[in-house]
């Protein structure tokens, strides 16, 4: 049995339900460039909308630094949903207040909204319980499908979870299962793959894993950080550098829990950091 509520359990009938998704996805000329996460999400949405529910998205993209800023509206994404999903996707202006209000107010058992970019709030990263109050006004339920955003205890992914019946989406739960079984009695040696793009936004949890797996291997934006610890060169590539005693430490506490941790040997490199940029791989140790 899940130690977490799932949608088996919930009562979405003529519910107004708010669906926290991540839908923080690459962007062309303000055209949606990677689908993956908008279909990763799509099974709870269609589940919600068939059980007749009113599906209300909440989701960020970029980081907008809390004031609406045009570049970082969803609304191109609403029509990317909607392509993918088959059916209309309404678009509300704001994600609170009276466009939120109306847009909901307007909604039929099945219908899908998506509110505007959450993070256009400064409270929302605050975790504001005011700001909380007014998402609340919008929904009956709360559904978080949004794993890759639920380690932030920000006001769509943690303060909802508190002031609503909360329910995990079809790919939270999948995630939450996966991580109960790789963790919970693992098969040894057990190996674990870390990406992302900040040390900072996963501290805890790189804590916790060099004690539970045997090998961690780290990736993305974050190995950059790892390696300027090590001394070597990360040109003007993302890396936390500020971060470097800690990386330190995460490495040092690896070696004494018997974790091995491994980083990247090569490297994608290019002159200018943009999509379709000439590029060359090179050994880390010869990044400029």
């Amino acid at each position: 049995m899940n130690a977490f509520r799932t949608l088996d359990s919930a009562d979405l009938k003529g519910k107004r339900v708010l669906l926290r998704v991540d839908l923080n996805v690459p962007m062309e000329h303000g055209k949606v460039a990677d689908a993956t996460r908008i279909d990763r999400v799509l099974p709870t949405i269609r589940e919600i909308a068939d059980k007749g529910g009113k599906v209300i998205l909440m989701a960020h993209l970029g980081r907008p630094k809390g004031a609406p800023n045009e570049a970082y509206s969803l609304r191109p994404v609403a029509a990317a949903v909607a392509e993918r999903l088959g059916k209309p996707v309404a678009f509300a202006s704001d994600c609170v207040g009276e466009p939120a209000a109306k847009a909901v107010a307007a909604m039929k058992n099945g219908d899908v909204l998506l509110l505007e970019n959450t993070r256009f709030h400064k409270e929302e990263e605050k975790n504001d319980p005011a700001f909380v109050d007014k998402l609340a006004k919008l929904g009956d339920v709360y559904v978080n499908d949004a794993f890759s955003a639920a380690h932030r205890a920000h006001a769509s992914t943690e303060g909802l979870a508190h002031k609503m019946p909360a329910y995990a989406g079809r790919a939270m739960q999948a995630e939450l299962e996966a991580l109960t079984l790789a963790l919970g009695a693992p098969v040894r040696p057990a190996a674990a793959i870390i990406g992302g793009a900040k040390v900072s936004g996963k501290l805890e949890l790189l804590g916790n894993l060099i004690k539970k797996v045997d090998i961690l291997i780290i990736g993305g934006g974050m190995a950059n950080t790892f390696l300027f610890a090590e001394g070597k060169a990360v040109g003007k590539s993302l890396c936390e550098k500020d971060l470097a005693d800690m990386a330190r430490s995460i490495m040092q506490a690896g070696r004494a829990a018997n974790c091995q941790i491994l980083l990247p040997v090569d490297a994608t490199v290019a002159k200018e950091l943009k999509p379709h940029a000439p590029s060359r791989f090179v050994d880390v140790d010869h990044v400029g």
